[in-house]
């Protein structure tokens, strides 16, 4: 599937194809000329609550299982997005969603559950184009 997940600082391949920041912050003093994505949509990256409570800035760190339950939920009001990014992985078209340059466990960070929610909207376009007479 042409879908794939990276941080942004990880070096770029022709193979990447449309590479989208989904972080709610931007890099902090990274010139525009040092970016390594084609586009940038904040609303993806978890909120800055989610992302606050998941790295302890407003008590204890939230478990994993919280973070994704609650990523999942908030994620919800971007379903437009969603069906575009899937439509576009189904037309063939590589998108590599990047994350921030700290994550570097991919199991847990939400790049990740927003591919799989991205990999289940194409197989439901799959689904719906196979109905078709």
């Amino acid at each position: 599937m042409p879908l794939k997940t990276k941080r942004w600082n990880d070096p770029r391949k022709k193979s990447d194809g449309f590479r989208l920041l989904i972080c709610r912050y931007r890099p902090r003093a990274l010139p525009k000329a040092d970016e390594t994505w084609d586009a940038w949509y904040p609303n993806l990256g978890p909120s800055k609550e989610l992302h606050a409570d998941f790295y302890g800035k407003n008590g204890p760190p939230i478990t994993w299982d919280e973070y994704r339950e609650r990523y999942l939920k908030e994620i919800a009001a971007q379903k437009e997005f969603i069906e575009e990014l899937a439509a576009m992985v189904s037309e063939g078209k590589i998108i590599t969603l990047l994350c921030s340059s700290a994550c570097e466990d991919a199991s847990h960070c939400h790049r990740t559950l927003l591919k799989g929610l991205i990999e289940a909207q194409v197989a439901n376009l799959a689904g719906t184009q196979e109905k078709k007479p």
